[in-house]
This record gives structure tokens, C-alpha cells and sequence, in this order.
């Protein structure tokens, strides 16, 4: 088990800090209740980083009281809205002093290159806590004129305690969506880590404290999902249960959160398609839809995995592709600056990858270049869990590799002949989260965009993500929406009040 609720550890990049491995519950660091631990592993080299405590029920009970207590606390449930507010704006403060640090973790952790935590995930994650701190005192309710004898208010008031389960491919900044509106509007939350990167939120759970979070307001535990994560979405104490993961776990936690009738907010998988006209421009088309699956390892639950090309520019817009794979997916460590692919997360998601792969190629679908695991010239890599960018064509709209989502660098590339086949095919799925459109036309841009089954559209782009958008799905792709405005929707209730200012029955 952990030895210690601290441990010393310097990263590959030379980062010294100590690393917390407890549970943190009521603004205090405890070990498991019974003693199990969760092993974290470095992708690259297959070898350990740190043992962290693993919450059991007992453990999860602790922190859905902790946060239940805090709730009706005055130090939290009365403190202004604009302070509740300026601790946020100190928590980002917090998180870009320790920028470098955060994103040498991840990067650790998760498998992605250290360059791109550090530029992008961390950038997102000190936004989004920035952008909620601004939301604290602006949110307000109705005065409604009934009768001149009456008139009725509305309040906005906190859901209560919060459990929210978070993903293993964006360890922070995911940590930072759903703690950001739910502390703009005044909820207390008990927060638990994927089990595959359990390390960074330990350290902004420091963080938490030193900003000056009342004891807790925000619980942090890392432990198994059909322990600990089951334990959190049947508690009686938990009002809402916010999830984003498999669309397969996402169906588990609503049958357990009907138990209870808790208010959930889903963000699970996806499919998502990307059209590309003859109109395109063919440089902006190639480097977008590159991006949209191969960024991140195609660790991305909105990855534009289903590319769909016109077929007057099939083959050339195939040979430009593979030649964007050949001239920017540089695949190595985290650590390389020269890295554009990292490792997968996990030996169970790298070898998850290779199974779709495999099927791929029985179902009869042909294999363009990639396919196999990639070996590191590097010795101390040679463990690591790296896989060659895929590329597959002749791919029906019945094969797995069409319909499932694989969650690694693997695409396939479909001919369509006219716009309305194209819609009909990007919609032939049970996911809808994302969807992306390359054209001049702006007319069709806009008209497709509109008739695209999805949460979210980009039109000549992939990926775009910004805290002031709300991002979310539909069909099987989710519930409900996380950031801008609409996430606060998420995190709040409204309650009517009727006055009686002198009618008389």
C-alpha cells in the first residue's frame, strides 16, 4: 500500500514536488479505510510513478458527509456570491503558478506530450476556473407581476452535494469543468478521478485548501469506478451525478442514479463524422481532419474518426493525408518537444486499439498505412503502449470500425457522391457529440450544419473547444451541456416564491 499520504518524486523533466496519495476529504489527506492502493504507471516505459490510497464505500460515505455538512455550513452556505468568486479567481492563480508542474504530471500520467498539457490542457483548465469565478454573483432569478395583490420571485439556488466522475483522457482540465460551475453556484462536490491517472487532481486538492475553500466544500478521492464510483452515484445523500466516459458506464450510472431520481448530466461518447466537399480547401481540410483524430493519441471523445470525402477528391485528398501522418505524427515520449503522439493511456486501452484494428482488417476493410504497434528507438520506451496512426478506406457503414468507438489514432476515410448522402451517412449512428464540415459554400455550410445530428458542429475546423461554448451530445452522446452559460444550468435550481401582499379569500 501507499507508505506515506506524501511522497517525494521528481519528474522526467528534472520537476521536484512532493506527491500526495490519500484520499482528501474535509480539506485533510487520509489513507483508504482499507488499505487499498491504485499503481500509477508511466505509459511510455510501463513503469510505476506512485501508489495512490483507493476509496472504498466507507471512504465515499466520509466525503458525501464531509460535503453534505459543508452545505449547511454558514462559512460556505452565507458567504457572498463575489467571494465565492474571489476564491475561485485565487484557485486559478494557484494552477498557473503551478502551471509547469501540472502539466509535467499529466503529461506522466496520461501519455500526451508534455508541450501540449502545458500549452493547451493546462490554458483550458485555468480558463474554465477563471471563467466560472466571473459567473459567482451573476446569476439571479425573476420578479414576476401577477395581480396587484400579488407577485411571485424565482431564486437560483445550489443543487446541493455534487458527485462528479471524471475521464482518464484530460485529467485536469475535465476536473475543471464540472468544479468550475458547480462552485459558482454555491454546491459542495465530491470529485472522483479515473483510476488511470489518479496523480494530478491530488495536487490541485492542495491547491483547494491553500485558496482558502472552507473544509469540505470540494472532496477529492480516487478509487475504483464499480466501487467508488458506484458508491457515489447510489448515495442517498448525493443530489446530482455528473459523468463523462463510456457511453457503456454512462447507462450503468443512470440505472443506479434512478434509484434515487438524482439529476445526472451525461457526456459520453462518440462517432464523430467530418464531410469534405469538392468546394474545400483541400490544406485546411487535410490539416483539421488530421488534427481531429490523431491529436492526443485519438484519445478524444469528439475525434472526427468517420472522415467523409467526395469522391472527386478521394485520392488526392488520401494522399495528402497519409503524407500529414508521415510528416507530423512523430511518435515517441512525453518528453520529446518533438512529439505529436505520445502513448495510449493504459496496456488495456493500448491493446483495446489493436483488437479494433485486427477486426478491421476481417471485415474486410483495407488497411492504408499504420495498423501495428510502433516500437521506440529509444530503449528505455520499448515497453511503452505506442501504436501507429491507422488509416483505413473500403470501410462499409456496417463494420465495427464504422459504428464503435475505438478511442486511438484510427480513422476511416469514406467516399460519398452527393450532400444529402453525406448527412444521412454522418447521422448514421447512435452517437452525436460532434460533427465537422469543410466547404466554401456558405450556404451548405450553415444548411448541413443545421441538419447534422450532433451537440456540437464545426464548420472548417475540428476540435474547437472554448469555456464560454456549452459542449455536449445527443442520442447516446449524453445528457445535458457542461461549459459557458448553459453549464451553470447544470449546477443550479430555480424556486418559485409567491407573495400575498393583501388578498383577502
Amino acid at each position: 500500500m501507499a507508505d506515506s499520504l506524501f511522497v517525494d518524486i521528481t519528474t522526467p523533466n528534472g520537476r521536484q514536488y512532493q506527491q500526495p496519495t490519500g484520499l482528501f476529504i474535509n480539506n485533510e489527506f487520509r489513507p483508504s479505510s482499507s488499505g487499498q492502493t491504485i499503481v500509477s504507471l508511466d505509459p511510455a516505459t510501463d513503469k510505476p510513478i506512485a501508489t495512490v490510497h483507493a476509496a472504498t464505500a466507507e471512504d465515499v460515505d466520509a466525503a458525501v458527509q464531509a460535503a453534505k455538512a459543508a452545505l449547511s455550513h454558514s462559512t460556505w452556505k452565507l458567504l457572498p456570491a463575489t467571494e465565492r468568486g474571489q476564491l475561485m479567481g485565487r484557485l486559478a492563480d494557484l494552477m498557473e503558478e503551478n502551471r509547469e508542474l501540472f502539466a509535467a504530471i499529466d503529461a506522466w500520467d496520461n501519455g500526451k506530450p508534455y508541450q501540449v498539457a502545458l500549452t493547451e490542457d493546462l490554458t483550458e483548465a485555468i480558463t474554465t476556473i477563471r471563467y466560472y469565478s466571473g459567473w459567482a454573483d451573476k446569476t439571479f432569478g425573476q420578479t414576476i407581476s401577477t395581480t396587484p395583490q400579488k407577485f411571485a420571485y424565482t431564486i437560483r439556488q445550489p443543487i446541493g452535494v455534487v458527485g462528479q466522475i471524471i475521464p482518464w483522457n484530460y485529467p485536469l482540465s475535465m476536473a475543471t469543468w464540472k468544479l468550475g460551475p458547480a462552485l459558482a453556484c454555491g454546491n459542495t462536490v465530491v470529485i472522483k478521478a479515473a483510476e488511470q491517472t489518479p496523480l494530478s487532481i491530488l495536487v490541485l486538492a492542495t491547491l483547494i485548501k491553500k485558496a482558502g475553500f472552507p473544509p469540505g466544500v470540494v472532496n477529492i478521492i480516487n478509487g475504483y469506478g464499480k466501487e467508488a464510483g458506484a458508491a457515489l452515484v447510489q448515495h442517498p445523500l448525493v443530489d446530482k451525478i455528473a459523468f463523462t466516459g463510456s457511453t457503456a458506464t454512462a447507462r450503468e450510472i443512470m440505472k443506479m442514479a434512478a434509484g434515487t431520481l438524482k439529476n445526472i448530466t451525461l457526456e459520453t461518447g462518440g462517432k464523430s463524422p467530418l464531410i469534405v466537399y469538392p468546394d474545400a480547401d483541400l490544406e485546411q481540410a487535410v490539416k483539421w481532419s488530421h488534427f481531429g483524430i490523431m491529436s492526443n493519441k485519438g484519445e478524444i471523445c469528439t475525434a472526427t474518426s468517420r472522415i467523409f470525402v467526395h469522391r472527386s477528391i478521394l485520392t488526392t485528398f488520401l494522399e495528402k493525408f497519409k503524407e500529414a501522418i508521415e510528416t507530423t505524427s512523430k511518435i515517441g515520449d512525453q518528453w520529446d518537444e518533438n512529439t505529436y503522439q505520445g502513448p495510449q493511456v493504459t496496456r488495456a486501452q493500448y491493446e483495446r486499439v489493436l483488437a479494433y484494428i485486427e477486426t478491421a482488417k476481417q471485415e474486410g476493410a483495407t488497411l492504408v498505412t499504420g495498423g501495428k504497434p510502433y516500437t521506440p528507438k529509444d530503449e528505455k520506451n520499448a515497453k511503452g503502449y505506442f501504436i501507429e496512426p491507422t488509416v483505413f478506406t473500403d470501410v462499409t457503414d456496417d463494420m465495427r470500425i464504422c459504428k464503435e468507438e475505438v478511442f486511438g489514432p484510427v480513422v476511416v476515410i469514406l467516399p460519398f457522391d452527393s450532400e444529402e448522402e453525406s448527412v444521412r451517412r454522418a447521422n448514421d449512428t447512435t452517437y452525436g457529440l460532434g460533427a465537422a464540415v469543410f466547404t466554401t459554400d456558405l450556404e451548405r455550410a450553415h444548411r448541413v450544419a443545421a441538419d447534422i445530428e450532433a451537440g456540437m458542429v464545426w464548420i472548417n475546423s475540428s476540435q474547437d473547444c472554448d469555456p464560454r461554448i456549452p459542449f455536449g451530445g445527443v442520442k447516446q452522446s449524453g445528457i445535458g451541456r457542461e461549459l459557458g452559460e448553459a453549464g451553470l444550468e447544470a449546477y443550479s435550481q430555480v424556486k418559485a416564491v409567491h407573495v400575498n401582499m393583501g388578498s383577502r379569500l
